[in-house]
C-alpha cells in the first residue's frame, strides 16, 4: 500500500491534504507504480532556501523533487516541495485555478521520481504532454506551456 505524508507549511486554503494524497495515489495507479512519498507545500522563500542548500540554485522555483530510496532507508521513497507562492503567480498568468496549477506541480515531481527528465527540450515535452495527460485524466484543467 503506498503512503503520502502531505504537510502544508504555509497557508493554503486553495487545495486540503487529503485532496493532494488523493491526486498522488491516483497518478500513481495512473502510471502503475507504488511510492511512499512526502509531500510539502511551501512559501517561495523556503523552496529558495532549500534549492541553494541542496542544488546550489539561489532562486526559488515551482517543485523540487528528491528521490530518498537508500539501502536500508527508513522512511518515504522521495520527497516533492512545491510553492505555493509560484503557484498563485502562473495560475493567475494562465487563466486557471491555484489548485489546479499546485497539482500539475506535485504531477511533475512524480513523473521525476518515476524517472522522467525535463533537461533537454525533447524530454521536456514528453514530460510535459504525460502531465497534462494526467491531469485531464484525473478531471483538471491546466496548460502545461
Amino acid at each position: 500500500m503506498t503512503l503520502i505524508d502531505v504537510t502544508v507549511q504555509v497557508h493554503a486554503p486553495e487545495l486540503q491534504d487529503v485532496e493532494i494524497a488523493t491526486f498522488v495515489e491516483r497518478v500513481l495507479e495512473l502510471e502503475g507504480a507504488s511510492l511512499d512519498l512526502s509531500v510539502v507545500v511551501l512559501s517561495d522563500e523556503e523552496i529558495r532556501q532549500i534549492n541553494r542548500e541542496f542544488l546550489g540554485h539561489d532562486f526559488a522555483t515551482d517543485v523540487l523533487a528528491f528521490d530518498l530510496r537508500e539501502d536500508g532507508q527508513v522512511g518515504p521513497d522521495g520527497e516533492i516541495l512545491v510553492s505555493i507562492d509560484h503557484a498563485r503567480r502562473e495560475a493567475g498568468a494562465r487563466s486557471h485555478g491555484i489548485a489546479d496549477e499546485l497539482l500539475f506541480y506535485v504531477a511533475h515531481g512524480v513523473l521525476h521520481l518515476l524517472g522522467y527528465d525535463d533537461h533537454d527540450p525533447e524530454e521536456r515535452a514528453r514530460m510535459h504532454a504525460r502531465q497534462a495527460h494526467l491531469m485531464n485524466a484525473l478531471g483538471r484543467t491546466v496548460d502545461p506551456s
